[in-house]
């Protein structure tokens, strides 16, 4: 066999080796890319996202889209031609996997943290829009969750209502680790709770519990290494009653970061006139009670899948800006926004046009 077609089959022969062990070596990334974007004004699956009754509502026009990133299964086992094609196209992004998935979380306990938090952050639009619009809405400070095997198991359940702690009342969820740990591990703390089903009884009934239990529970040390800090194993969250009904209608999506958007729509519904003047707004952020907007993660897939439904405005949590900036995708401009009343002030502007002062992203924030 001549040299050349020698070195020439010999050269087809490794290039095929090298294809094949990339399509059958995995390697430990996932991927995410653009994932649907849903008008909160709008309809999704046949109904309406939002839907209030009980309250005077007024209609709406144009877009506040919630963004979302789409991401490979925690099962879905990457090989490298992929994860190469991933690094090279632009839509898309590869992170390792455990940035998605960490400490070996399954996708079943991914899933249902981000309804969780999808949940959370359902409540949080509600209460933050209604308070923008100073309609009262009652909170109280509840048992979230009590960990397996902790004092508190068995003591607290999930939806208890927390009126004090050792003899001082609760305000805020904070309060109950601060009350805590003035304790020493080993040491009693007296709770003074409504239990949930008398919560639910009277809040079915529309009527304030009176049903209060004590419970002393013994505090045990923290897992935290290095810590002597007494806990007795429990997470403290807010709950809310509201004045009249708001349901968030959206199946298939998890996480935190449609908050601010669903604020945003809640607030447009209630009041006349239109937020957006009939333009194409979308956004993303994590908001609270309080109607401050926090950080989320995917925030490049979220423009560029803003974009590519038509979005010419994007509200843009402030810590995100900087990334967000380095690759704005053609015709979006980023709002950079803080709270919910930046993102009322800058829809303002842009429904009056009036745009050349919008606190705009930049690679610097």
């Amino acid at each position: 066999m001549p040299r050349r077609t020698a070195t020439m089959l010999a050269s087809t022969l490794m290039l095929i080796a090298l294809l094949c062990a990339g399509v059958l070596i995995p390697v430990p990334y996932s991927e995410m890319s653009p994932g649907p974007t849903v008008n909160t004004l709008g309809d999704h699956g046949g109904e309406p996202v939002l839907q209030i009754s009980g309250h005077k509502t007024y209609a709406t026009s144009g877009h506040l889209n919630m963004t979302t990133v789409r991401v490979t299964s925690a099962d879905y086992k990457m090989n490298l031609v992929e994860a190469v094609y991933g690094w090279l196209a632009h839509d898309n992004k590869v992170v390792p996997h455990d940035t998605l998935y960490p400490d070996g979380k399954t996708e079943e306990e991914s899933t249902q943290e981000n309804a969780e938090e999808f949940s959370q952050s359902q409540e949080s639009a509600k209460v933050a829009a209604l308070k923008e619009l100073d309609i009262t809405v009652k909170s109280w400070v509840i048992v979230s969750t009590v960990l397996k095997d902790s004092p508190a198991e068995g003591k607290l359940h999930a939806g208890d209502v927390i009126k004090s702690v050792d003899g001082t009342a609760v305000k805020a969820p904070e309060d109950v680790a601060t009350l805590v740990t003035k304790h020493k591990p080993g040491e009693d703390v007296d709770f003074v709770i409504v239990p949930a089903k008398a919560q639910a009884a009277a809040e079915k009934e529309n009527k304030t519990a009176t049903e209060t239990e004590k419970v002393t529970i013994t505090t045990a040390k923290s897992d935290d290494t290095g810590e002597d800090r007494a806990i007795v194993g429990i997470s403290a969250g807010t709950d809310h009653t509201f004045p009249f009904t708001i349901d968030i209608k959206l199946a298939d999506v998890g996480g935190p970061s449609a908050g601010l958007m669903f604020a945003l729509g809640i607030y447009d519904k209630l009041t006349p006139g239109n937020l957006t003047g009939g333009k194409f707004v979308a956004g993303t952020g994590t908001i609270d009670d309080e109607g401050k907007v926090g950080p989320i993660g995917g925030i490049e897939m979220k423009t560029v899948g803003a974009r590519s439904k038509g979005a010419e405005y994007f509200l843009t949590p402030k810590d995100n800006c900087a990334a967000a900036a380095k690759d704005t995708p053609d015709g979006l401009t980023l709002v950079k926004v803080d709270t919910i009343d930046d993102a009322l002030g800058a829809l303002e502007d842009i429904r009056s046009g009036d745009t050349a002062d919008l606190p705009k992203c930049t690679t610097k924030g």
